[in-house]
């Protein structure tokens, strides 16, 4: 006996996608100078400190990786490809859906390439290096925790770090 099966429309599958739960994404290149201090940007729209990196414009088919090269390249004016991936964090918060924050290993830049830094003067105010033992004293809640794992990560070799709210997801 024949089966009719139903056909998909457009406009159902476009009603099922609206309907889908939504998340945010974020990609951030991790740069170090030969010292292995950190590269962090102070924006003037929130409290605290970052690393270059922004929102993945998704909606124009921008991946990941090439979020981290354009966001570093408008922010301080450093043309960065980004390395492996470092650490994927899952991050929560009553104010706005979920962020998926990808960090990428930026590698060591010399003294030279540092003062080439131009900021963003409509998102940033100030860089500066930051040695490690005073990462969380600059990086707000989980991105302090994201970022020194991204860095245990480098440091041992180890395949990225899979993070909710900063800390190991498992």
């Amino acid at each position: 006996m024949p089966t009719t099966l139903s056909r998909v429309t457009t406009d159902t599958y476009a009603a099922y996608v609206a309907a889908l739960p939504r998340v945010l994404s974020g990609a951030a290149t991790l740069v170090r100078d030969t010292g292995g201090r950190v590269l962090l940007v102070e924006p003037n729209y929130r409290p605290g400190w970052g690393l270059p990196g922004g929102t993945i414009e998704s909606d124009a088919g921008e991946t990941p990786r090439e979020a981290a090269r354009r966001e570093t390249l408008e922010e301080v004016g450093l043309d960065v490809e980004p390395g492996r991936l470092l650490a994927v964090d899952w991050v929560r918060s009553p104010a706005r859906p979920p962020i998926v924050a990808y960090v990428y290993d930026g590698g060591m830049l010399d003294d030279e390439r540092f003062s080439a830094i131009r900021l963003q003067e409509e998102e940033l105010v100030a860089w500066k290096l930051v040695p490690r033992e005073d990462l969380t004293r600059y990086l707000p809640g989980s991105l302090g925790l994201r970022v020194l794992a991204a860095l245990d990560v480098l440091r041992a070799g180890a395949a990225p770090a899979e993070l909710v709210d900063g800390r190991p997801a498992d």
